[in-house]
């Protein structure tokens, strides 16, 4: 799609409001709907808008696989590393009360440290999905229109 001009500056119009659409609803999440896994979500349709119109190796390019091998079990270490810090302070599996100084402080520390650690996965899992499934077939050129 090189030469589709309105595509491609509507796209970059577009893809930093998603960006930060999916930051909104990442960090919002513990005050009402949203959260990590919507943020996620979110975060990859960015990508996946960016690999449609300017190609999947552009998108690879920019997003390289080897931050994929490295995201994917950081959030779920996040995740993981939430829980067992609560654990090492003296309080259940992911009970947020003992990560801070009031139990208020902690159940919104933890909320936002655990929804980060899905957010960051989820982006990953969904944009492997989508390469995966997109370099299975050849890119989509201007004579296919």
């Amino acid at each position: 799609m090189r030469h589709h001009l309105i595509l491609r500056v509507v796209s970059k119009l577009l893809i930093p409001f998603i960006l930060l659409y999916a930051l909104y609803v990442q960090f919002h999440g513990d005050f009402g709907p949203g959260g990590g896994f919507q943020a996620g979500v979110i975060f990859a349709a960015a990508f996946v808008l960016y690999a449609l119109i300017f190609g999947v190796q552009a998108a690879r390019r920019a997003f390289p696989d080897s931050w994929l091998a490295i995201l994917i079990p950081l959030g779920v270490l996040i995740y993981a590393g939430t829980g067992i810090a609560s654990l090492l302070l003296g309080g259940t599996f992911l009970d947020y009360d003992v990560l801070a100084s009031t139990p208020t402080g902690g159940q919104h520390l933890g909320i936002l440290v655990v929804e980060f650690g899905v957010g960051v996965t989820v982006t990953a899992v969904m944009i492997a999905i989508f390469f995966a499934y997109a370099g299975r077939t050849h890119e989509i050129q201007d004579d296919d229109w």
